[in-house]
């Protein structure tokens, strides 16, 4: 018996061993493409951050690495994974806000399919982004959670969206929304729960750069 649970010891370290040098060997490689712009092995990074998200935050903490480094890979990659495809849908484009970009004023009213429908009081950023949205032929929404992001799925079944986030909400969005449309994703400068911030030209670029 004791035989037995010392073959069984070995066996996990050298599994725990193995499993660390391949989250580790995707974490490199993700640094790597996301500090050069050159994206090497996408795939394999993607599917193993994605299958081992917390793990790979649990060793960004053990080499006093920033965990949203992890969010930073994922969304970087899967821009450059889904830009082709996403740049050349013409018909039914959204981009999703979340409601804490509102300003702590607004008087916008929530409708239980699609969210806030902005007034374009100017208050805040979201008014801005909406005529952006206006002339690059994009549907606004402003939503106040995830479950609405699955409603407008299902009632807009838009062609590509552009989502707008903190980092750990994009990555998971992303993900979900990946395997049905095309997606791009800008995170938000600021994150909080209400009167939060976002590059407002990278919006606009990622906007513009979809055939008209």
């Amino acid at each position: 018996m004791q035989i037995f649970y010392e073959i069984l010891g070995k066996l996990f370290v050298f599994f725990f061993v193995i499993f660390f040098f391949i989250i580790t060997l995707a974490l490199i490689l993700g640094i790597y493409s996301f500090k050069k712009h050159t994206i090497i092995f996408p795939n394999f990074i993607l599917f193993m951050l994605y299958l081992f998200y917390s793990p790979a935050k649990w060793i960004c903490r053990v080499f006093y690495v920033k965990e949203q480094l992890v969010d930073e890979i994922l969304i970087e990659i899967k821009n450059a994974v889904m830009l082709e495809k996403f740049k050349h849908v013409t018909l039914r484009r959204a981009i999703i806000l979340p409601q804490c970009m509102r300003h702590p004023q607004c008087r916008a009213r929530c409708d239980p399919i699609i969210g806030y429908e902005c007034k374009q009081c100017k208050m805040c950023d979201i008014s801005h982004i909406v005529d952006e949205a206006k002339k690059n032929n994009f549907k606004v929404f402003i939503v106040p959670g995830d479950s609405f992001v699955r409603k407008i799925l299902k009632s807009y079944k838009p062609g590509a969206c552009l989502g707008v986030a903190c980092h750990g909400e994009l990555t998971e969005s992303m993900q979900a929304v990946s395997k049905i449309v095309p997606v791009q994703g800008v995170c938000l400068l600021r994150d909080g729960c209400y009167d939060t911030k976002v590059d407002l030209v990278e919006v606009s670029k990622k906007m513009e750069m979809c055939d008209k």
